[in-house]
């Protein structure tokens, strides 16, 4: 049980454990990124979004490739950030990190990381420690004690879900959204696990069925969550998405809201009062008499009536 309310009532989840490759290192970082941008929409400059992806790529990559099993995890790629100190007035200078860099580079010069580090280097020093800065901000949460504690580690064992009878449960704040990135981070992982596993280990399905309740859904946003769901049922995976509005879907995952919808091959409507929602449903609803039924009785004192009335029944 993962509980984002109470850390200390939950098990311990290291996101790192489940990176196996540079393209674990990308889907992390994607789902951190999504999930940790507030209430900001497009149309900002993604220059700086940018930017951090490719430090927190080459720094992901970095504990992943060089640093011990035991220190793989979200507090060492804080205290690399934190050694990374960065002198506007001194381009030369070259902090803890560069060195490790430097030393990676000369022992493969195109090994993943050092490639992103280099490129996140070219950034003058004004604009690089604003980066930091940015980065900082972003993974604040990443400082308070509990988080920590609980991404010290690894218990959830997402990798052998699939394999045999297991239950996953996640405890989400229902009024406040701060740690909702973990369970992104979770399910994200998850879902992709999943899905390799079984094109690789089992010839396109899984040996047991994977069932997802997802409540809340529209609260996190899963970085190709249009695409996974077009795969889910093939691989012995299926996902009941629960959601209050159709608007709360479009807000999160914009012009693949639909997408994720048609995916689904059936609809349970329990009411609401959301205009989109009435619309949409009603467009699929259609015109269509379902069934009619009437009955008339006439009453009078003719005979002849009643003996029409008796014929025709």
């Amino acid at each position: 049980m993962v509980n984002t309310i109470n850390f200390a009532k939950s098990m311990r989840y290291n996101p790192f454990h489940y990176i196996h490759s540079e393209k674990d290192i990308l889907k992390l970082v994607n789902v951190l990124i999504a999930n940790t941008n507030g209430d900001k929409k497009g149309g900002g400059d993604p220059f700086w979004e940018k930017s951090e992806i490719l430090l927190y790529c080459a720094l992901i990559g970095l504990i992943h490739f060089r640093a011990p099993e035991e220190e793989r995890n979200m507090n060492s790629l804080m205290e690399l950030i934190n050694a990374m100190e960065i002198r506007e007035d001194d381009e030369s200078y070259r902090n803890p990190v560069d060195f490790m860099f430097e030393h990676l580079a000369e022992e493969d010069p195109q090994h993943f990381t050092v490639r992103q580090y280099a490129k996140f280097r070219l950034a003058a020093g004004k604009t690089a420690k604003s980066i930091l800065i940015s980065c900082g901000a972003r993974l604040a949460v990443f400082d308070i004690k509990e988080v920590r504690e609980m991404l010290a580690y690894d218990e959830l064992e997402l990798d052998l879900m699939g394999d045999r009878k297991t239950a996953l449960l996640i405890i989400t704040s229902d009024t406040d959204n701060t740690f909702d990135f973990l369970t992104a981070m979770i399910c994200s992982q998850l879902f992709n696990i999943l899905c390799t596993k079984a094109d690789d280990v089992y010839n396109g399905r899984l040996p047991i069925h994977v069932r997802c309740l997802l409540d809340e859904f529209a609260n996190v946003k899963i970085p190709n969550m249009e695409r996974l769901i077009s795969v889910f049922r093939s691989r012995e995976i299926s996902a009941a998405l629960i959601i209050q509005a159709q608007s709360q879907l479009k807000g999160i995952y914009d012009k693949h809201a639909d997408t994720i919808t048609a995916n689904c091959d059936s609809m349970l409507f329990l009411g609401g009062k959301e205009k989109g929602t009435l619309e949409e449903l009603n467009k699929l609803l259609g015109r269509e008499t379902i069934d009619t039924y009437n009955n008339s009785e006439t009453k009078g004192n003719s005979p002849l009536l009643w003996q029409k009335l008796l014929q025709a029944g």
